[in-house]
């Protein structure tokens, strides 16, 4: 860590001296306000009224932009912004400004870009209100339609879709002690540029500052909407105060239930979630998929990684029938992947799963972290891809994502009283189903044999391999037993003699978990 520190302290020395000459605006300035803020007290941002704060979820809903007041609307640009007024969810204005050329200029909010059927609400929207962030539109789906895809607000989230996608999981610019004992930090983007494109571009450039209590940040994102819609990140980030757990490229996402737990009593629905895995490449050339759940207490778990390759949170399965919901169209919610540029090092994929009773809450959290503590004064550079799409197309299209390996495209869990020889008490039954990839030329009756282990202290008593002709997949069966007061935690993957064939399944069920024992 010194010596990239030490690399990044001279990169920032450097860009700082060249923003007193540089013409036109760029990365440079925003990382002089970052180190200049990193290096002065944090204040906190001024709030917008309590009133606003204070609406209900309809009454700030209500509160509508007019889109023929978009940015650049009737410009023949391909690109819009629409803007979002605060309150709410969203505390404290952030500032816009715009970049056309040379020039830089602030953005006014203007109320009357707004409308509502709440007259006497709008009467009372302060003129000087501000803007809580933006959206950016493009003809995504038709030529004709500027289609919302990409949604800075809140903190430092943003949302975005690939072609035909509905709205899922978020990105972040950064995370600071997820699920720490002392309490999550939430940095905020308290600024942003937006370059004018010219009229025929595919792509958009937006410059952010990320400002709190111990970190601040430069950010430049340059966006490509399409069939997967690419964000391509550069961040400076500069630690005010000393940070435990830096979370670089976060993601989070909702898993309300689904396929490895049971169904809560009452609900209809098969499953309900915007994702149902992370999966890391790591630098050894291993792919991990690890299942979501919804746990019953908090669940962390750490991956680490060399030189990491690529992870995401994704949303595989894409059935209807897994889903039955015809509003929410859960079948329709993007996977986010991240691809570093160049080498991070050593590290670790944090993911963070959090118990929820219900599906408005986000409760998953994944990231990349260094392997130790990020020291106040230090400066860091990162630089990452970040593609949204459909799992499908977006693994067509990025050979980052590419694999020649099977998936594992469902994980079913359930107790084991009633399976297999011994002592039946505390047993699990966990069925998973690979397919596709080298799986795809293998005959069903091939000698395919499995992999399987057990950490944690537990026992794997029992595995198989079969081809289930119904479903057209290979399913490998495992009966175990974690250890006493510890969580069930598995490994596996299948192989032909010595070659792996599938990704590197992975799991861990906590002591304290929904599925029920027989007869309770």
């Amino acid at each position: 860590m010194g010596t990239r520190h030490c690399r990044c302290a001279l990169f920032v020395c450097l860009i700082i001296a060249q923003a007193a000459w540089s013409a036109e605006f760029g990365l440079d300035q925003v990382a002089a306000k970052a180190k200049g803020l990193s290096m002065r007290p944090w204040s906190a941002p001024p709030e917008v009224p309590a009133f606003m704060r204070k609406l209900s979820y309809d009454e700030f809903r209500s509160i509508r932009f007019e889109p023929a007041r978009s940015l650049w609307h009737g410009t023949g640009s391909r690109f819009e912004v629409m803007m979002m007024v605060p309150g709410l969810f969203f505390t404290h204005p952030v500032k816009l400004n715009i970049i056309n050329g040379k020039s830089v200029a602030p953005l006014p909010f203007k109320r009357d870009a707004f409308t509502s059927d709440d007259t006497e609400l709008m009467r009372k929207v302060p003129a000087d209100l501000g803007f809580a962030g933006f959206k950016l539109t493009f003809p995504l789906n038709t030529p004709a339609v500027h289609d919302q895809f990409l949604v800075f607000a809140g903190a430092s989230y943003f949302r975005a879709v690939g072609k035909g996608d509905n709205w899922g999981l978020s990105g972040r610019g950064a995370a600071i002690d997820t699920a720490l004992p002392s309490g999550e930090e939430f940095p905020s983007f308290v600024e942003f540029w937006l370059e004018k494109p010219a009229n025929d571009a595919k792509s958009m450039r937006i410059y952010g500052l990320l400002d709190s209590k111990r970190l601040t940040g430069a950010y430049q994102f340059t966006v490509f909407p399409g069939d997967v819609t690419r964000i391509e990140v550069k961040a400076l980030l500069f630690a005010r105060e000393r940070m435990e757990l830096l979370g670089v490229a976060p993601l989070t996402s909702m898993f309300f239930y689904g396929e490895p737990s049971s169904r809560p009593l009452g609900h209809w629905r098969p499953e309900v979630h915007d994702s149902d895995g992370l999966l890391v490449h790591d630098g050894n050339g291993e792919w991990l998929w690890n299942p979501l759940m919804n746990p019953r207490t908090l669940n962390v778990q750490s991956f680490i990684v060399r030189d990491v390759k690529g992870f995401g949170l994704m949303q595989r399965d894409q059935r209807f029938s897994s889903y039955e919901d015809p509003e929410a169209s859960y079948e329709r919610r993007p996977s986010m992947w991240i691809t570093p540029v160049g080498s991070w090092g050593p590290g670790r994929v944090v993911l963070v799963e959090l118990p929820t009773k219900e599906e408005t809450n986000d409760n998953i959290v994944a990231f990349w972290s260094p392997p130790a503590a990020v020291a106040a004064g230090s400066a860091l550079t990162f630089e990452y891809r970040i593609d949204v799409g459909d799992a499908p197309v977006l693994q067509a299209a990025n050979t980052e994502t590419r694999s020649v390996l099977g998936r594992s495209v469902h994980t079913f869990v359930g107790r084991g009283e009633f399976d297999g020889p011994g002592d039946s008490k505390g047993r699990y039954r966990v069925l998973v189903d690979f397919k596709g990839g080298a799986l795809e030329a293998r005959a069903p009756s091939a000698p395919l044999r499995a992999e399987v282990s057990a950490m944690e202290g537990g026992q794997v008593l029992e595995h198989s391999v079969s081809w289930v002709e119904a479903s057209q997949v290979w399913r490998l069966a495992i009966l175990a037993r974690p250890a006493e007061n510890k969580p069930l935690a598995l490994r596996g993957a299948l192989l032909h003699e010595n070659q792996a064939l599938t990704e590197t399944w992975t799991y861990t069920l906590q002591q304290e978990n929904p599925i029920p024992e027989l007869g309770r």
